[in-house]
């Protein structure tokens, strides 16, 4: 239920962020002058400060698949964006050595799991929000759900929190690159 109600709060706050992005002017940089419906509808306050609607730094081709995974997993897309930026610099053909692939660094296991195609990079961005989600409704911060997305959930579980500096540091870029684009669309 709890999960439905998120979903449902997520796809408005997204929906309305891409209504708001469709009526105003967008500049060279992807910046939007107007930070909101009731903005766009009356004139602008002159000592009123400029709220700025900025565009997620997703790749080109793959806009669509991070914002339809972010609706669908109900995950802020500058935290989906942060953990493909940290997991693949946002490459599709990566691979690691323990054998995760894609944007968002999937094993096979995990995809199988998901019932998707993580070689395919819109299914792997799909993959990884829906993983993401599961870890989230789990654990009870989004630095643990963070930590069990690059050390696995029974790594996490088992120490009680980050099992490691190496995931601490993982934990720490997401999060810098997350709050660094936060409130982008």
């Amino acid at each position: 239920m709890w999960r439905e109600i998120h979903r449902r709060l997520a796809v408005l706050a997204i929906v309305g962020g891409v209504a708001v992005g469709l009526t105003a002017a967008v500049n060279e940089s992807g910046v939007s002058p107007v930070g909101n419906a009731a903005a766009a509808a009356t004139p602008p306050d002159q000592h009123a400060p400029v709220t700025r609607i900025r565009r997620c730094p997703f790749p080109g081709a793959l806009r669509g698949a991070f914002e339809s995974a972010s609706i669908d997993a109900a995950i802020p897309p500058a935290m989906l964006y942060a953990v493909a930026k940290v997991e693949s610099n946002l490459h599709t053909d990566a691979q690691s050595a323990a054998g995760a692939r894609g944007l968002l660094q999937l094993m096979p296991a995990t995809a199988k799991s998901l019932d998707l195609n993580i070689d395919e990079p819109r299914s792997n961005v799909l993959a990884g929000a829906r993983y993401l989600r599961q870890l989230l409704d789990r654990f009870s911060s989004t630095d643990l759900a963070l930590a069990a997305y690059n050390a696995g959930p029974t790594a996490v579980d088992e120490a009680g929190g980050a099992p490691s500096g190496a995931v601490q540091t993982y934990v720490a870029n997401v999060n810098q690159i997350w709050h660094s684009v936060a409130g982008c669309s």
